[in-house]
């Protein structure tokens, strides 16, 4: 049954007329559930193009109203789920200001790094650290045990000056070259460490 089947071997092995016949639960006498999914699914393109509303879908044998909205229901969250946007992809310092834009406005250091995938993917964004009003430490063990568990290819940091001024500190210096020499040795290069306050942004170039 498809059920079973699913909490077996996951939703991913089963047909579209099993997963729908997880849905209807129950066909009736003289069609069993898969046969009713089936016919379901002749109106596939209706369902997905908003075409079709529960009454017309309810004209089919087994199907009624609260079946025929559920249905209905799925479908349009397939739909919304599936027009979700991808993965952001960092192409600029103008991106990650805008990602870790939040931040700007505390009244502490934050520091935040972003893991990127070979395509310069966002994998996911970290808080790594939260400091006083002046100052926050980042250790590069806290910054790339992290890569090597999201299997990460690059990595860039970012944090905010509560004070506004965007110059970067001695110690934003010592920090970066920490990470940067981390970096190589660990195969996941630090792409950038960037400073950003509500109005700008400075990336920090050390050798």
């Amino acid at each position: 049954m498809p059920r079973e089947k699913l909490l077996h071997h996951g939703a991913s092995v089963l047909t579209e007329q099993e997963l729908l016949a997880i849905l209807l639960r129950t066909g009736y006498k003289g069609k069993n559930v898969l046969d009713l999914a089936t016919e379901v699914l002749t109106r596939k393109k209706d369902l997905l193009t908003n075409s079709l509303d529960p009454k017309e879908l309810s004209s089919i044998k087994g199907i009624g109203l609260a079946k025929a909205t559920e249905i209905i229901a799925a479908f349009e969250l397939t739909k919304r789920l599936s027009s979700l946007p991808s993965r952001p992809t960092i192409k600029s310092p103008e991106v990650v200001w805008q990602l870790c834009h939040s931040i700007t406005k505390k009244k502490k250091e934050f520091v935040i790094a972003l893991y990127l995938n070979a395509r310069y993917e966002l994998i996911k964004k970290v808080t790594l650290s939260i400091g006083t009003v002046d100052s926050s430490l980042v250790h590069p063990r806290e910054v790339y045990s992290k890569a090597l568990e999201l299997h990460s290819a690059f990595v860039i940091v970012v944090h905010n000056h509560p004070s506004q001024v965007v110059t970067p500190s001695d110690d934003d210096y010592i920090v970066t070259k920490r990470l940067k020499k981390a970096g190589r040795i660990m195969g996941i290069p630090l792409l950038d460490h960037i400073i950003i306050t509500e109005g700008s942004f400075h990336q920090i170039k050390v050798s």
